[in-house]
């Protein structure tokens, strides 16, 4: 008989260790600028150390969607982009969505090639839903399918205390329920959804990890901001009078155009 070198028989799987599908949260980049120098920055400014949100990012896993980007424009070195998203508490591990030029640029840097995005398509996902469990053939392409899924986490984090300008609170994974004030300067950041029974007057966002179907409720809705999966609104943009100062939801359309939908709550 013929036996490898660890001592198994040839063929055998080895008893210290088993190959297993895994399902991990992953969230997306999209990149909608080829420069390099501008895209840190903006990053830097948003999420790294004294920027808006410095500890928005916890490690979390990260794929770099090059889908928006003429290919025809040169791509800039990725490796400072790289270091600038490590330093955002970020760990780059794929790419997706870019042209060959571009993915082998990503490969030569260490990042593997994920399939395109699937996750804001609701087709596809009632479609993946009711497919039968793929052949030994697709295993590997299922596996990486199932890495951009989203994994439910604990229902609801609860905030009974109103919040004031500077506070931040972000629901990892779950629901969020602010039972007091959200002040002016305050900002609400939820995986899911967010509920507001009282004053929302700070900043809101829903679907951080880009659920398009959260949403955002709130008794008066008076905000600084809100957004639901990257697509947000300002106080710039005034709402209509049948909603602003108003209970109301915002919702995104389900028309594909990915824009906001703010309505009146009925009484």
């Amino acid at each position: 008989m013929s036996v490898s070198s660890a001592g198994h028989s040839a063929g055998q799987v080895p008893a210290s260790f088993e190959i297993k599908s895994a399902q991990l949260p992953l969230v997306a980049l999209l990149l909608k600028s080829n420069d390099g120098d501008v895209l840190a920055t903006d990053v830097l400014r948003q999420f790294g150390p004294g920027g808006e949100s410095p500890d928005f990012f916890d490690h979390d896993a990260l794929v770099i969607d090059f889908s928006q980007l003429d290919p025809q424009q040169p791509i800039f070195d990725l490796v400072p982009l790289l270091k600038v998203l490590r330093s955002c508490s970020l760990v780059p591990v794929a790419a997706r969505g870019a042209s060959p030029e571009v993915m082998a640029a990503a490969l030569a840097v260490g990042l593997v090639e994920a399939p395109p995005d699937v996750h804001r398509s609701r087709v596809a996902a009632v479609a993946a839903a009711t497919e039968p469990v793929p052949s030994a053939v697709e295993t590997v392409r299922e596996v990486v399918h199932e890495v951009v899924r989203e994994i439910p986490g604990p229902p609801t984090m609860v905030v009974d205390k109103p919040l004031r300008s500077g506070q931040k609170v972000y629901a990892r994974g779950c629901d969020l329920v602010v039972l007091a004030m959200v002040n002016q300067g305050a900002e609400v950041v939820a995986d899911g959804n967010i509920h507001v029974y009282a004053p929302l007057r700070g900043k809101a966002m829903a679907g951080a990890r880009g659920d398009t179907n959260a949403r955002i409720f709130s008794l008066c809705l008076e905000p600084e901001l809100i957004s639901i999966a990257g697509v947000y609104r300002t106080s710039e943009n005034a709402l209509a009078p049948d909603v602003q100062g108003k209970a109301a939801q915002v919702r995104l359309s389900n028309d594909g155009q990915e824009k906001l939908i703010i309505e009146a709550l009925n009484s």
